[in-house]
């Protein structure tokens, strides 16, 4: 019989690509459906919600930059990877979500499906939402969409894989950078989708996950002035109105809770969420001596 010791996991958070523990030091025990003990969590701060902000800010000009294609390529990464620790997963969810391995071996197909899905939108979403206006005129008018910045994402708090990746994955292929508070209650695929993510070619602070309480952890990033949009997908109404108000002070773009069956065709809606419109106006015709015609 072996006197071997077992080698319990160690979650961390996910911040600017790396794996700190929460700033405070502080920990959260989380247990399966029947209560019994899984791990301890860590239990993040302001600070570490502050510390996300920034480096979600830095990495959002590289990503916002990066080719739709290029973008596609990394979510499909994404999808290989999870592909690669589905046994894991699976485990975790069952655990998380006290479902059978066959019904949580089902929810992990369905995330990774669902990373492949906003992968081939990537490149393809702009001529969706993109075109070119009629004027009346000399003029080309072009619309084209844009990442609206930083997104903060309250998860849904009873999905805790594929109503995840439902509402990153979305964000995160229109060009946008992300920070999410994980579901309170069952944090742990969230923490591990992390280590995914870090072995997926994401450049660091593209997405940052923190798990601990929402109140604690949701008001200052809906208060943030350098976050842009929130999505309150797992808020409950008091949350949810309580992140709204925070929002207003700087015009925030809120998505608002609402139900959503996470194991449906997921559409475009949450792809077009947290894109702006840009118009360009340019003169037809010649430019003069040696000019082109446009």
């Amino acid at each position: 019989m072996s006197d071997r010791l077992s080698v319990f996991k160690t979650y961390k958070l996910f911040v600017g690509g790396k794996f700190p523990r929460s700033e405070s030091g502080r920990v959260y025990e989380v247990t399966d459906s029947k209560g019994h003990w899984l791990a301890n969590a860590p239990l993040s701060s302001r600070k570490d919600a502050r510390d996300a902000v920034v480096a979600a800010r830095k990495a959002f000009g590289g990503w916002s930059g990066a080719t739709a294609y290029n973008r596609g390529q990394i979510l499909y990464r994404v999808a290989e990877m999870l592909e690669g620790r589905r046994d894991q997963f699976v485990a975790e969810v069952a655990d998380a979500e006290g479902l059978s391995k066959s019904k949580a071996a089902a929810q992990v197909d369905a995330a990774i499906d669902r990373w492949v899905w906003y992968a081939g939108w990537t490149d393809k979403i702009a001529q969706v939402t993109g075109g070119t206006n009629p004027v009346a005129g000399p003029f080309f008018n072009v619309t084209s969409p844009e990442p609206t910045g930083v997104v903060a994402v309250v998860a849904p708090q009873e999905s805790s894989l594929l109503g995840l990746v439902s509402v990153v994955a979305p964000v995160i292929a229109s060009g946008n950078t992300v920070v999410v508070v994980a579901s309170e209650k069952a944090p742990l695929p969230a923490l591990s989708l992390g280590e995914v993510l870090a072995t997926s070619d994401v450049p660091g602070g593209v997405v940052n996950i923190l798990s601990g309480k929402v109140a604690e952890i949701a008001v200052p990033l809906a208060a943030h002035q350098d976050v842009n949009a929130i999505d309150l997908a797992g808020a409950d109404a008091e949350t949810a109105k309580a992140l709204e108000i925070e929002a207003a002070d700087n015009l925030k773009r809120v998505v608002r809770p609402q139900p959503v069956d996470w194991s449906a065709d997921p559409g475009t809606d949450r792809l077009t969420a947290f894109l702006e419109t840009k118009t360009v106006w340019h003169p037809t015709g010649s430019l003069g001596a040696g000019g082109s015609s446009y």
